[in-house]
C-alpha cells in the first residue's frame, strides 16, 4: 500500500513537533467543525419537525447526530482517508493525483516516462489484481471516462469552495445571534453589522500565514471546546442522565417512524453535525495525519459529543426552548456532495492504488456512499429555501475550471499540431539573412519536445535569435514535491554547432514558485554540473553566453475559436477564456522574469 509520507521520505519528528502541530491544527482544521452544535438542533428542529419535540424525537436526533459523527469524522476520514494521503498531501485532488499515476488517466499534458523516475513518483506495492487491471485497460480505453472523471472531480472542489463561501457567515452569524438571549432589544440589523466587522477582522488576518493564524486561533478554539464540553458534562447530569440512552441506533429507527417524511426532511440539518470534517484531510499539506488525528481523537471529538449530549438533556427539560432558524441556507448538500465524491475517488484508490479486493471497496462505498447519499436526498428539499445559493456558486465555479482546463488543453493541442521542426531552424543561416547575436535567449514553451510556434512566428518577422538558445518548459507533474537534483532535465537540440538547448522543469501544477537564481534557471551550479548531458566546451559556451546577458522570450498568445466553431465554442473559448485568461497573473509575473529583459512576442491560436 502506498502511503503519502513514509519513512523513506519523511524525517523522524519528535513528539513535542507533533503535538505543537495537533495544537495548531485546531485554529485551522477544526473551527467550522467545532461551531456546529450552534445551529445543529434548532435547523433540525424547523419547519414541519417543530411539531414533534417530544423526548422520543430529541434522543432520536441526537442518535442520529451521535452516529453520523463517528462514522464519517472518526471512522471514514480518521482511520481510513488519512491513509490516502499523496506525499503528504490530501484533498480531493490528492486522491486523483493518486490515480493518474497508478492508472495513467491524467489529461495534463506533456507527460513523459522519465517523470516515472521521479523520487516520490515511484510506489511500493504488490502487483497488479486483475480487478485493478480492469479498471485501468477501462479508463485506457475510455478516453471519455477520463474527462468524466476529471469533472466529477471538479464537482468536489467546487461543492467544498461553495460551501466554503457561505459557512463562515453562517457561523458567525449564528455566534453574534446568541447575544440576543441577553440582549433582547438588540434588533436584527445590528447583529448583521457585528457579523460584517468580525467577517472583515478574520479574514483579514488571514494574509499573515497558516502558521501565525494557527497559533492565534488554536487558544480560542481550545478553550471553546473545553467550556462547551464542560457546559455538556453540567447539563447531562443536571437535566437527564436518560440521554445516553440515545447513543442506540434503535432511537434513530423510532424517530423516523414518528416523524415519517417531516423526520426525513429534518435529516439536512443532522448533517450539519459533520461541516468541516473533510477540512482534516484536505489540510494533510500544512500538518500531518497523526497531528489531526490525535487532536480530534483527544479533544475535537469527545468535547462535541459531550456538548450535543448535554444540549439534547436540555432540550428534553425545555422543548419550549429550541431556537427557531432563520438561517436555512446552510450548505448541507455541498457538504454531503463533497464527501460523497470523495468516496467515490477512495473507493477506487482501494482498487487501483492499495491493490485491494474488489469486494473491500465495494463494502466501503455502500457504508459511507449509503449514508451520505440519505443526507443529500434530504438537503435536497432545502433547495427551494435557499439551499440553491452554494449550489449555484458551485455550478459557476465548475464552468469556470473546466472552460479554464478545456481552453488551456486547445492551446497545448494548437503548440503541438503547429510546431516547428528543428531542421527549419537548424537550416536558417548567415545566406538566408539569420543574424545570431551575443547572449543566451531564454525561450519559454509549454513543449518538451520540438520548437513552438511562437518562436517560428518570431523568426519570420525578426530575423534573429542568440548565440545560445535555451528552450525552457515548465511542465507540471503529478507528484506534490520534486527535489532539486530532480528538478531539471537539460539537453542538446539540434547539432552541436548550433548552440541550441533544451531545459525542463518540473514542477507540481504550478504549486511551487518558479524563482531561481539570478532571474533564470541556468546558474552557475547547473551548469557546472551538466556535464552528464553536455560537454564540458558547450557549458563553458552557456558561460561565455551569459556574460552577454540574458533575454527572455515569453509568448503572449491569443485563443480564438475557429470560424467553423459552434456557438458554444465561441463562447467558451472568445468570452469565457478570454476574460479568465485578461484576469489571471501574466506568465512574467509567475516566472518572477526582469522586465527589462523582457520580448514578448504576440499570435494568435485559432483553435
Amino acid at each position: 500500500m502506498e502511503q503519502g509520507i513514509s519513512p523513506r521520505n519523511m524525517p523522524k519528528v519528535s513528539y513535542t513537533t507533533v503535538l505543537t502541530l495537533a495544537y495548531q491544527s485546531l485554529g485551522v482544521v477544526y473551527g467550522d467543525l467545532s461551531t456546529s452544535p450552534l445551529y445543529v438542533y434548532k435547523t433540525t428542529f424547523s419547519g414541519k419537525l417543530s411539531l414533534h419535540e417530544d423526548d422520543e424525537e430529541i434522543f432520536g436526533v441526537l442518535s442520529f447526530i451521535f452516529w453520523t459523527f463517528t462514522l464519517i469524522a472518526l471512522c471514514k476520514y480518521v482511520f481510513i482517508m488519512m491513509l490516502a494521503d499523496d506525499n503528504g498531501e490530501g484533498g480531493t485532488f490528492a486522491l486523483y493525483s493518486l490515480l493518474c499515476r497508478h492508472a495513467r488517466i491524467s489529461i495534463l499534458p506533456n507527460q513523459e516516462i522519465t517523470d516515472e523516475k521521479l523520487s516520490e513518483y515511484v510506489t511500493e506495492g504488490t502487483t497488479d489484481t486483475w480487478q485493478s487491471s480492469a479498471l485501468k485497460l477501462f479508463f485506457d480505453k475510455h478516453p471519455r471516462f477520463r474527462k468524466g472523471l476529471l469533472v466529477f472531480v471538479l464537482f468536489g472542489t467546487c461543492m467544498a469552495i461553495g460551501d466554503g463561501v457561505l459557512t463562515p457567515a453562517i457561523s458567525v452569524l449564528s455566534a453574534v445571534s446568541g447575544i440576543k438571549l441577553k440582549f433582547t432589544e438588540l434588533h436584527d440589523n445590528y447583529v448583521v453589522i457585528i457579523s460584517c466587522v468580525l467577517l472583515v477582522g478574520l479574514f483579514s488576518l488571514q494574509h499573515h500565514g497558516t502558521h501565525r493564524v494557527a497559533f492565534m486561533f488554536a487558544p480560542i478554539v481550545t478553550a471553546w471546546l473545553l467550556c462547551i464540553s464542560g457546559i455538556g458534562i453540567y447539563n447531562i447530569f443536571h437535566w437527564n442522565r436518560r440521554i445516553f440512552h440515545a447513543l442506540s441506533p434503535v432511537y434513530m429507527l423510532k424517530f423516523l417512524r414518528s416523524t415519517g417524511v417531516e423526520g426525513w426532511v429534518s435529516l439536512a440539518g443532522v448533517v450539519l453535525s459533520i461541516t468541516g470534517v473533510e477540512a482534516m484531510f484536505a489540510n494533510l499539506g500544512h500538518f500531518s495525519p497523526l497531528s489531526i488525528k490525535m487532536a480530534f481523537t483527544l479533544l475535537v471529538y469527545p468535547s462535541l459529543v459531550i456538548s450535543y449530549m448535554g444540549e439534547a438533556a436540555f432540550l428534553s427539560k425545555h422543548h419550549e426552548d429550541i431556537q427557531r432558524s432563520f438561517y436555512k441556507a446552510i450548505p448541507g448538500l455541498a457538504v454531503t456532495a463533497v464527501m460523497f465524491v470523495t468516496t467515490c475517488l477512495m473507493a477506487l484508490v482501494m482498487i487501483i492504488v492499495w491493490k485491494k479486493r474488489i469486494l473491500n471497496a465495494v463494502a466501503f462505498l455502500m457504508l459511507f456512499g449509503s449514508i451520505e447519499l440519505i443526507y443529500i436526498s434530504a438537503s435536497i428539499s432545502k433547495i427551494p429555501e435557499g439551499g440553491w445559493i452554494p449550489v449555484v456558486l458551485s455550478l459557476i465555479f465548475m464552468g469556470v475550471t473546466y472552460i479554464w482546463n478545456y481552453g488551456t488543453m486547445m492551446k497545448h493541442q494548437f503548440d503541438v499540431e503547429n510546431k516547428v521542426s528543428i531542421n527549419r531552424i537548424v537550416c536558417l543561416g548567415p545566406s538566408l539573412g539569420m543574424v545570431r547575436v551575443p547572449g543566451i535567449g531564454l525561450v519559454y514553451t509549454n513543449l518538451v519536445t520540438g520548437i513552438p510556434p511562437v518562436f517560428g512566428h518570431f523568426v519570420t518577422n525578426l530575423p534573429a535569435f542568440h548565440k545560445v538558445l535555451i528552450f525552457v518548459c515548465v511542465k507540471s507533474v503529478q507528484v506534490p514535491h520534486v527535489s532539486r537534483k530532480e528538478r531539471l532535465l537539460i539537453g542538446r537540440v539540434g547539432p552541436k554547432e548550433c548552440g541550441m538547448f533544451r531545459c525542463i522543469v518540473r514542477e507540481f501544477a504550478d504549486a511551487e514558485a518558479c524563482y531561481a537564481p539570478d532571474h533564470t534557471f541556468v546558474d552557475l551550479n547547473d551548469v557546472e554540473n551538466m556535464e552528464t548531458s553536455l560537454s564540458k566546451d558547450e557549458s563553458l559556451r552557456i558561460l561565455e553566453a551569459k556574460e552577454s546577458g540574458v533575454t527572455y522570450i515569453l509568448g503572449h498568445s491569443h485563443a480564438k475559436a475557429k470560424k467553423s466553431s459552434s456557438f458554444f465554442k465561441k463562447v467558451a473559448i472568445d468570452i469565457v477564456y478570454a476574460f479568465l485568461r485578461k484576469n489571471c497573473r501574466e506568465p512574467d509575473v509567475v516566472l518572477n522574469v526582469p522586465h527589462t529583459s523582457l520580448l514578448e512576442v504576440g499570435m494568435i491560436y485559432y483553435v
